[in-house]
């Protein structure tokens, strides 16, 4: 917070030299640590956030690689933005993989940088293993891009054309949300975002029963729905500019997703034949997309702290890793000794669009 408090004033002192006009350092960082202070999600909802790009991580700010603030106001542009994208996606996927074989399907799932060839698909070229592993993209989706991969997923499971065996798809969400920070918008609206969304990196695997070894936690598909709200194409938009990705976000949105979101849990359960009643004994993995969204789900759904608790646990341990978190609350979910075999998980996350996405799924411990 005091680093965007700075970054802030360093851009708003670059601009205010460009057009001749007097500006106060020591004022108007004061101001900004202020409306950061109120409008922003302070360390007693985020004790921290996880960034890969270096120039978060410290005030040398003539060592900048993006944020170089005495040059440009607003930072570096796209493209330098994408070049640090894509070294820090293809060092993730390096990571991740490690010893793994070579799945079936390769499902890159990301919305703060793109590259062609994409950071997949230059893992699989180095690894040799273009003859067996098809790479698809889910991009620009937003937080609830874990939905559609897992659909796609779902789908190449299910595909037994082409004489390849289906055993096993991949995802893996690449967010690297430090890239679009803009110290030139000073809204309260801006301090939001930039306070809430850190970096995240993720793997994990949907596959068949044939494959699935049994020996490890896991969460089973029972049903999987989407829902775009009328009159909400403004509420939440994620738009490339000159110098990054710009998001807006209208104030209302909690209250327009807990006025929602009660009959979208309600259509999806019924696909399972899951009574009302029956979600009190669920846990709810829901996109912990900010404190408020969490509060206004809690109240439109009645839930109990319990129920909620991977969804606070990761907002406060990481931020908003955009479509990186839901599946850390999975994992989470999925290793938690005290949620047992057999329990039911109502997983949501909203986005652009306005989008609800859901799904039922049942915890098989192993």
């Amino acid at each position: 917070m005091e680093w965007l408090a700075e970054a802030h004033t360093r851009a708003e002192a670059t601009r205010a030299h460009q057009q001749g006009r007097p500006f106060s350092a020591e004022a108007f960082r004061s101001e900004m640590e202020r409306r950061i202070a109120r409008f922003g999600c302070g360390p007693n909802k985020i004790a921290q956030r996880g960034h890969v790009l270096p120039d978060i991580l410290h005030t040398r700010w003539d060592d900048m690689q993006i944020y170089r603030l005495h040059e440009e106001d607003a930072g570096r542009s796209i493209s330098a933005r994408t070049e640090a994208f894509v070294a820090a996606a293809e060092g993730a996927m390096v990571r991740l993989y490690g010893e793994r074989d070579a799945p079936a399907d390769l499902l890159h799932v990301t919305c703060t940088g793109y590259a062609s060839p994409s950071p997949a698909q230059r893992l699989v070229a180095q690894r040799g293993w273009g003859d067996h592993t098809r790479v698809f993209h889910v991009y620009h989706m937003g937080c609830y891009a874990a939905f559609p991969a897992v659909r796609a997923a779902s789908g190449f499971l299910h595909d037994r054309r082409g004489g390849r065996t289906r055993g096993r798809v991949d995802i893996v969400h690449t967010e690297l949300c430090s890239l679009h920070l803009d110290p030139t918008r000073h809204t309260p609206e801006q301090l939001v975002v930039q306070t809430l969304f850190a970096d995240g990196f993720i793997a994990y695997t949907a596959c068949d029963d044939a494959t699935w070894s049994g020996t490890t936690p896991a969460l089973r598909l029972l049903a999987i729905d989407e829902s775009l709200l009328p009159d909400s194409a403004d509420a939440m938009t994620w738009t490339c500019s000159a110098h990054g990705m710009q998001m807006s976000l209208a104030r209302d949105v909690p209250q327009r997703i807990g006025t929602s979101v009660w009959r979208f849990v309600e259509r999806l359960a019924g696909r399972v034949g899951l009574a009302p009643r029956e979600l009190r004994r669920a846990v709810f993995a829901v996109h912990p997309g900010g404190p408020r969204i969490l509060d206004h789900v809690a109240g439109a759904l009645d839930l109990r702290a319990d129920q909620l608790a991977s969804s606070h646990a990761v907002l406060r341990d990481h931020g908003n890793m955009s479509s990186a978190t839901l599946p850390h609350v999975w994992a989470k979910i999925a290793a938690d000794p005290d949620i047992p075999d057999g329990t039911v998980v109502i997983s949501l996350a909203f986005g652009p669009g306005l989008t609800i996405c859901g799904s039922v799924c049942r915890k098989e411990a192993g």
